[in-house]
């Protein structure tokens, strides 16, 4: 079963993760990153990657797609917050993640390419 991370793995790790783009989830314990690729076929792409990684872990992601965004969370359900496997996943998925632009600011919508488009007359 996985441990929660202590004070000091948290204060080592989760600073370098957070000038990626991952975040704290208000009211849980857990980070998060939004990627938005340049198409569907990329974040699929990335998906695909990423699925395969967690699955060798045996470690899975909480994770929404709408075309070319996908959003991920991260938290360890063994022991209700993050562990070392939430690291290393989040490293993994940062190196699978290529050029994609990163949404920082968790607090604004998260909107497709798609949803854009579909606003413009």
């Amino acid at each position: 079963m996985a441990e929660l991370l202590g004070e000091q793995d948290r204060r080592d790790a989760l600073p370098a993760l957070g000038q990626t783009g991952w975040g704290a989830v208000p009211g849980r314990d857990a980070i998060r990153k939004i990627w938005k690729f340049r198409n569907f076929s990329e974040a699929w792409g990335f998906m695909t990657r990423a699925a395969l990684a967690a699955e060798k872990l045996n470690h899975h992601p909480e994770w929404a797609n709408t075309y070319n965004v996908v959003d991920v969370t991260l938290s360890t359900h063994d022991c209700g917050g993050l562990s070392a496997l939430d690291l290393d996943l989040a490293r993994r998925l940062d190196g699978f993640a290529g050029g994609a632009a990163v949404q920082t600011d968790h607090s604004l919508p998260v909107e497709s390419l798609c949803q854009i488009a579909a606003r413009k007359p």
